[in-house]
C-alpha cells in the first residue's frame, strides 16, 4: 500500500510505517514518549509495538493504561491522564502515541491537544473502525453524560501508522462495527465502492485493498473540508440517530451496549428510511442496503418509550442548528445531502419501519 499524504499528516502503512516512525522519534528527540493504551491494547499490542521502536530502549518509553469501553470516554478518564502525565512531568516535547481503537484516538487526541495547551501525538489504531474512520481526520474529544462527542477538539496528529497485525488482536464482531463506516463509506462515494463491498466476507476485511479505499475516501473529503463547514458533514451519515441509539443503549436496562459500527448501521437503516420520503431515494436500493446490514448486524426493536428518549438524544446532535434536526440524507447512492431538516413525526416513522423489517438469516 501506497503512503497517503493528506494536507495535514501523513499515513503510512506496515514496514515503512515503523521505518517512518523510527526516523520522526530519532529526529524529534522528544524528552519523553508515552504511549496510551486501553486494558485490552495494553495487553495484546503494546509489545508488538515496543518491539517495532527499534532505536528506543524500554525505559525511554513510558505506558499509561485506562480501562476500556465507551463509558471510560469521559473527562474523568482524561483527569486521570493528566495527572499521570503530570506526575511523569511529561513537558510540552512530550509525545503521545495513541495505540487503541476509537476510544483511545479521540480521548488521547483531546488529551494530547489540552495537556500544557498541547502535545504531539501519533496515532496507531488497532480496530477496523479506528483505521478507516476514527484515527482519521482530526476530530477528538470525549462524551457528556450520555451525548457522544461534545466535549472536543480538531486537531491533527503528527502521523497515523497503520499495521494490519492488529486486527487479529480483535473480535469478529469489532471488524463488523468497522465494517459499518466501510458502509457508509460507500454510500456517500458512489457505485464503484458501494459494489466492491457488498458482496464481500467477513474473513477478507482483513485485506489491505478493502480498507485502504476506504482511508482514501475519509482523507479525501476530510482535506477538503477539514473543519466541518460543508462536505465534511457528508461523513456523518447514519450518525444523527445512531450514535443517540448507542448513547441510549450504554445506558439502558432493557437493550445490550451496542458498538458504534452496529448503532450506525442501524441509524443508516432508520436515515434510508428518512432519505426515501424526503428525497425519494429508491426503495429497492434501499432494500438492498438494509439486507446487507441485516445481513451483518442483529435487528434491534425499540419501544415507544425507547423511542422517545432517543429522540431527547437527538436534540442534542451538533449538526443541529436553532432547534431545527438537521440530517445527512441520500439522493442516490453517492449523492449525499446535507442540512435536512427532518421533523420528530417521521423519525418515529422510521423506527415503525424499523420495527416492521424483517430480520436476515
Amino acid at each position: 500500500m501506497n503512503s497517503i499524504i493528506t494536507k495535514n499528516y501523513p499515513i503510512y502503512f506496515k514496514e515503512t510505517a515503523y521505518a517512518k516512525l523510527n526516523s520522526y522519534l530519532e529526529d524529534n528527540k522528544f524528552s519523553r514518549i508515552i504511549v496510551l493504551t486501553d486494558t485490552n491494547t495494553s495487553l495484546h499490542c503494546f509489545e508488538i509495538l515496543r518491539s517495532k521502536l527499534s532505536n528506543l530502549n524500554t525505559d525511554e518509553i513510558t505506558n499509561i493504561t485506562f480501562p476500556h469501553g465507551e463509558n471510560n470516554k469521559n473527562i474523568s478518564t482524561c483527569e486521570f491522564i493528566w495527572d499521570q502525565l503530570s506526575k511523569l512531568r511529561a513537558d510540552r516535547n512530550s509525545l503521545i502515541i495513541n495505540l487503541g481503537g476509537g476510544v483511545v484516538s479521540d480521548l488521547g487526541g483531546f488529551v494530547a491537544s489540552t495537556y500544557m495547551r498541547g502535545l504531539k501525538f501519533v496515532n496507531i489504531p488497532t480496530t477496523l473502525l479506528s483505521i478507516v474512520d476514527a484515527s482519521i481526520g482530526g476530530k477528538n474529544g470525549v462524551n457528556l453524560n450520555k451525548l457522544k462527542n461534545q466535549i472536543g477538539i480538531i486537531n491533527n496528529p503528527s502521523m497515523i501508522v497503520v499495521d494490519p497485525i492488529f486486527l487479529k488482536t480483535i473480535s469478529q464482531k469489532e471488524i463488523k462495527s468497522g465494517f459499518s463506516e466501510m458502509i457508509k463509506h460507500a454510500l456517500i462515494s458512489g457505485l464503484s465502492y458501494w459494489n466492491s463491498i457488498k458482496s464481500i466476507e467477513h474473513k477478507n476485511l482483513y485485506s489491505e485493498n478493502i480498507f485502504y479505499n476506504s482511508i482514501l475516501i475519509k482523507t479525501k473529503i476530510v482535506d477538503e473540508d477539514p473543519y466541518e463547514k460543508n462536505i465534511r458533514k457528508i461523513l456523518n451519515y447514519g450518525h444523527t440517530i445512531g450514535h443517540a441509539i448507542e448513547s441510549f443503549c450504554l445506558t439502558s436496562n432493557n437493550h445490550e451496549e451496542l458498538t458504534h459500527g452496529h448503532s450506525i448501521a442501524i441509524g443508516m437503516i432508520l436515515e434510508g428510511y428518512i432519505s426515501t420520503v424526503k428525497l425519494n431515494f429508491d426503495k429497492n436500493q434501499n432494500n438492498t442496503i438494509n439486507n446487507l446490514i441485516l445481513h451483518n448486524f442483529k435487528k434491534i426493536n425499540f419501544s415507544s418509550n425507547d423511542i422517545e428518549e432517543i429522540i431527547k438524544l437527538i436534540r442534542f446532535d451538533k449538526k443541529n442548528k436553532n432547534g431545527e434536526l438537521n440530517f445527512v440524507l441520500l439522493k442516490e447512492i453517492g449523492k449525499p445531502v446535507i442540512d435536512q431538516k427532518v421533523d420528530i413525526g417521521l423519525i418515529r416513522k422510521s423506527f415503525l419501519y424499523l420495527n416492521d423489517i424483517k430480520p436476515v438469516h
